[in-house]
């Protein structure tokens, strides 16, 4: 949790050694100054865990969708390495 109180998740998948993950969240729209996405009602924020005060990507609903959708179908699968 952050001084402000948001809660920011990270995967079970991540493990407990402190690996390269993200943590993401959930926050209303008027909480963040992300003025290029102020017409949606909430945002989707992800950050690097090891980096919390680091930069955040911010999605909308749809983006958030469309993302976690692709990750699910396999369309980043040949980003991995072996």
């Amino acid at each position: 949790m952050d001084a402000d109180g948001t809660v920011w998740r990270k995967s079970r998948r991540s493990g407990s050694t402190g690996g390269d993950c993200v943590e993401v969240t959930r926050v209303a729209a008027g909480e963040v100054d992300i003025p290029h996405k102020a017409d949606a009602e909430y945002l989707y924020l992800m950050r690097d865990s090891k980096n919390p005060d680091g930069p955040v990507l911010a999605f909308t609903p749809s983006e958030w969708e469309a993302f976690t959708l692709g990750v699910k179908d396999g369309e980043f699968d040949d980003m991995v390495e072996d």
